[in-house]
């Protein structure tokens, strides 16, 4: 079953990030299915904490991008969405290499969403995991 009510390319989702937060810290949604979305985050002097280790807050971002894209992707017309709330649990840190997000929704309701994001590293090992909620306007 297919979740995304807008049409949408890799390539359009990569330009919606285009001189914002999503650009800065250079996060590129890779894939795309009928009821997840993928991206990934290098692990570089943008993103890591003073000794090194992918920051925790980078995480989150990552996490809040892709939860508040794929909501969009679930929404019509002239609607938006935007984050209530969102918690994140880091079990492994991550000195270099890049970052995989994958992202699901828990819940897609009219007015509001819940999304889970996991994060990987190169080795494939879950490293974070988030859960957002999300409010639709409009």
């Amino acid at each position: 079953m297919n979740i995304w009510k807008r049409e949408i390319t890799l390539e359009k989702l990569n330009q919606i990030g285009d001189g914002c937060m999503i650009s800065h810290v250079g996060i590129e949604f890779t894939h795309i299915t009928a009821e997840s979305l993928e991206a990934v985050m290098p692990v570089d002097q943008r993103t890591t904490q003073p000794f090194g280790l992918l920051h925790g807050g980078a995480s989150v971002v990552l996490a809040e991008s892709m939860g508040s894209i794929a909501g969009y992707l679930c929404t019509e017309g002239n609607q938006k969405v935007v984050g209530l709330e969102i918690n994140a649990n880091h079990m492994r840190a991550v000195l270099g290499g890049q970052v995989r997000g994958v992202c699901r929704a828990l819940h897609v309701g009219r007015h509001n969403q819940v999304w889970q994001i996991e994060i990987f590293d190169d080795r494939q090992r879950l490293c974070s995991i988030s859960r957002l909620t999300t409010a639709v306007l409009g």
